[in-house]
């Protein structure tokens, strides 16, 4: 079986050839030639997913699946939720500093810490919430993954992407994700979680 992960994030892919195995053959966009940017404009991880697995399931001409990730922090009122990605970016435009890059994660980390410093004392317990849309042989699947956990004081761990640096997740409260082996991350994780739901309802309907 062929399908294409609408993602261009190297640790995604190889995250989710390990979980999905070599019953399915995973390829990314860039991997046809496809390298156009879906613009993310949903208000929600649900919108998100569904629209840039059906961009891609367009421009790729293939079966498709899109994930699409929030992080929820309850310090900062469930923010930066759906605009994890981007969170720097709005936090600059609220505070008419320069804009960095969408999707810069160090500035991202940056900004979260800075907001959260604006907190002493509160919990600071989050989630990482991903959903992934699948689009195959007409049918729309979804399946979706929670990763509970904290915010650490400060950065950890050279391994992951994006917010890893900083999360400790509750299964492995003495190191931050990003310190975890890729074998172990891919056990708890959020996208891991709601992979492993797609790869049982794959297995289950062969």
């Amino acid at each position: 079986m062929k399908l294409v992960f609408a993602t261009a994030n190297k640790g995604k892919l190889r995250e989710a050839r390990e979980i999905l195995g070599p019953a399915v053959e995973l390829v990314s966009p860039a991997d046809l030639g496809v390298f156009d940017d879906v613009p993310e404009t949903g208000t929600t991880l649900e919108q998100n997913s569904l629209q840039k697995a059906l961009a891609y399931k367009e421009l790729c001409g293939c079966d498709c699946f899109a994930d699409d990730t929030g992080l929820e922090v309850d310090a900062l009122g469930g923010a930066p939720g759906v605009h994890a990605a981007r969170f720097a970016v709005d936090i600059a435009r609220r505070d008419g500093l320069p804009l960095p890059a969408d999707h810069d994660f160090s500035a991202n980390v940056d900004a979260l810490l800075r907001e959260l410093s604006k907190h002493p004392g509160e919990p600071r317990t989050a989630r990482f919430r991903s959903v992934v849309t699948l689009l195959l042989d007409g049918e729309t699947r979804t399946f979706k993954g929670i990763l509970e956990g904290s915010i650490a004081m400060q950065r950890s761990g050279s391994g992951g992407f994006g917010y890893d640096p900083v999360f400790i997740a509750n299964e492995y409260p003495g190191r931050s994700v990003a310190e975890l082996p890729d074998g172990t991350k891919n056990t708890i994780s959020h996208r891991g979680k709601a992979l492993r739901a797609m790869a049982r309802w794959l297995q289950e309907r062969e």
